[in-house]
């Protein structure tokens, strides 16, 4: 039984079980290793320096958020003249329908990758189980041609954050989507409002 199950079954109102998932989410955000985050924080700034590109991928609920962060880290910022260059590769239904329909869904990110990656550019990948096909194939191209890497994943991680330069792990119970994917949004969020500090130019 997953955590969620457990909190349902002792909650007698929604308001317990509302108490119950805040308190859960507040223990699986602070496990997240303090110096992931901050080699994370300093990749996008390096990234930033060099005037590259980073890319955003996810499926479903993580295909929202990868569009939530290239918002938040690149207009976010409140500076156009400066910061960071960032584009959700989730966000054109006709390219997305065109490489799933001609080589699969799961090259609909590294075919794009293919095309538009340069060297210096790098990628972050969300995904809750870490193990989905299409993020697999996309971190292994961008490893393949030796750019870097940023997997946030939940539950144990799987594939991705085994093979990422940088893992940000939601560490759950397999199958716990809502909390992991709330603590991504959040790690976004956090993201975000650090690199508008962070970038003070006009």
């Amino acid at each position: 039984m997953n955590k969620l199950d457990q909190m349902f079954e002792k909650s007698s109102t929604p308001a317990d079980y509302a108490k119950d998932y805040n308190q859960y989410l507040v223990k699986i955000l602070s496990a997240i290793e303090g110096d992931a985050f901050n080699n994370y924080i300093q990749l996008l700034l390096d990234v930033a320096k060099s005037g590259k590109t980073i890319y955003i991928i996810g499926n479903g609920g993580s295909a929202a958020t990868a569009s939530h962060y290239a918002n938040d880290i690149s207009f976010g910022v409140k500076s156009v003249s400066c910061g960071l260059k960032a584009i959700s590769l989730t966000d054109n239904n006709a390219v997305l329908t065109a490489l799933g329909n001609d080589y699969g869904y799961e090259y609909i990110f590294s075919k794009q990758l293919e095309k538009i990656m340069v060297e210096g550019d790098i990628l972050i990948a969300i995904s809750a189980s870490g193990n989905s096909e299409n993020i697999v194939k996309a971190v292994d191209f961008v490893r393949n041609i030796g750019n870097r890497t940023v997997g946030i994943s939940g539950f144990d991680g799987g594939y991705l954050a085994e093979h990422s330069d940088v893992s940000l792990l939601v560490s759950s119970n397999k199958g716990e989507y809502g909390p992991v994917e709330d603590v991504h949004s959040i790690i976004g969020h956090i993201t975000g409002t650090y690199l508008a500090r962070h970038f003070t130019c006009e």
